[in-house]
């Protein structure tokens, strides 16, 4: 017969990792959105771009996040790169993270492109880390923003 107090142990370890697995699934769904972009500077082979994106952590974790590389795709061609500076996303909070973001002069975009800003985040949270990816979608000026001719 199984003894008190490793059914109490049992119970904590499911109830840990139901909690545990929750939490992770919520931080799977970080939102993301644009704050700000600029025109930084435009030659030959490209255009640099300044970008603010705010991220929104619906999780109880803290997270923390090192560089962050990300890809710009308008219909389905990767028109660009840049990278995010490191960030901390606190608990049920939000973030503001700059980076920057070089537009390839080579590839030809149209007005009406879909854009989509995507990449992966590795968190640290405790004794793990974790890799959430995000993808974001511009509002329609947004994306003009991004995709806009030298």
């Amino acid at each position: 017969m199984v003894s008190k107090a490793k059914k109490v142990i049992i119970i904590i370890v499911i109830v840990l990792s139901l909690f545990a697995y929750s939490q992770y699934v919520l931080a799977s769904q970080i939102g993301v959105k644009i704050t700000q972009s600029d025109l930084l500077e435009e030659n030959e082979s490209g255009a640099i771009h300044d970008v603010v994106l705010e991220f929104n952590n619906p999780s109880l974790l803290y997270l923390t996040a090192g560089k962050t590389e990300f890809f710009v795709v308008a219909n389905e061609k990767m028109i660009g790169r840049g990278d995010l500076e490191s960030f901390v996303l606190p608990a049920l909070g939000s973030s503001s993270v700059s980076g920057t973001y070089m537009k390839d002069s080579n590839v030809n975009t149209q007005e009406d492109s879909t854009v989509k800003i995507s990449g992966v985040i590795k968190y640290n949270v405790i004794f793990t880390s974790i890799d959430v990816p995000f993808v974001y979608y511009p509002t329609p000026d947004q994306a003009r923003e991004f995709i806009r001719e030298n």
